[in-house]
């Protein structure tokens, strides 16, 4: 059955949202007018690249089974919707038309799986360890996450990663290192059970015989998706310096054993308030890949 899919931020969800629409589900993008114009006359494309290709293969979302449409957010109604993606950046949900469109979300219990950078605070909400304390002051607005219920809000570690090109259109997102999503579950096993569904569609996708990278991950820990937190501080915030900005691979291999210390600190930290080692990725496994990039 097809599945009818909201998701904020055309550019990083345009990945998710391409996933979903090779598995015959409907997506739908919100972002500006100008470019909801753009993808509603042309599609999107998401360039791929394949297991054991040279070249990365262009996407278009006209070629898939499920329907694409894009608006901005006063233009939305979400009774049509059975789940929401969260692809923004953080500091875009205080727009005030996306914190008007968040109020019918939360008000409608639609249940959300985020792939920002920045997990929600109804999520954090959901980890015992963090359930009460203050931590407004990381967010832009926290008052924008207030009316969700944190058993409504699942988190996607944001592994892949992706770019949208300079010189190319808005409709347009190049992926560099095809990863996969990995999902924590919801409180509810209703809705993980829909999470479960996207997850084997998505599986079963094949591109002229092959599979296609950018899997979607099911897991019961709350913390396989923080797996992510020790990744970001190390590569990429290290990135934006006092001067240039850095690649992330010269952000990790630039002093090795400075990345090492911060990647481990921050995996003690995720450790502290609950997850098991289990749920994190060793060090070693990460550098490899920034320095392939």
């Amino acid at each position: 059955m097809a599945r009818n899919i909201l998701i904020l931020g055309a550019s990083y969800g345009s990945l998710l949202g391409t996933k979903l629409l090779m598995a015959g589900h409907n997506v739908t993008l919100v972002c500006r007018q100008k470019t909801a114009d753009l993808i509603n006359s042309s599609g999107t494309e998401v360039r791929i690249k394949l297991r054991d290709e040279a070249e990365h293969r262009s996407i278009f979302s006209r070629d898939l089974p499920g329907k694409l449409d894009a608006a901005a957010p006063e233009d939305i109604d979400v009774s049509r919707y059975d789940l929401v993606g969260l692809a923004m950046q953080e500091p875009q949900y205080a727009n005030h038309t996306i914190r008007v469109l968040l109020i019918k979300i939360a008000e409608a219990k639609l249940p959300c799986v985020s792939i920002m950078n920045m997990p929600p605070l109804p999520y954090l909400r959901r980890i015992p360890a963090l359930k009460d304390m203050a931590l407004d002051e990381a967010y832009t607005n926290a008052q924008v996450w207030e009316r969700f219920e944190p058993g409504l809000m699942s988190l996607c570690s944001p592994d892949p990663q992706a770019f949208r090109p300079a010189d190319e259109p808005a409709n347009v997102l190049h992926v560099g290192l095809p990863t996969n999503f990995k999902a924590a579950v919801f409180a509810d096993e209703a809705h993980n059970r829909l999470l479960r569904e996207l997850e084997a569609d998505i599986d079963a996708v094949k591109l002229d015989g092959k599979d296609v990278p950018v899997k979607l991950k099911v897991f019961d820990s709350l913390f396989v998706p923080l797996a992510k937190w020790s990744m970001l501080l190390t590569g990429n915030y290290r990135c934006i310096t006092a001067g240039e900005p850095k690649s992330i691979r010269d952000a990790v291999w630039g002093d090795i054993e400075a990345s090492r210390s911060v990647y481990e600190h921050v995996d003690a930290i995720a450790r502290r308030l609950g997850a098991d080692p289990e749920d994190q990725v060793p060090f070693e496994k990460y550098a490899k890949q920034p320095k392939a990039c």
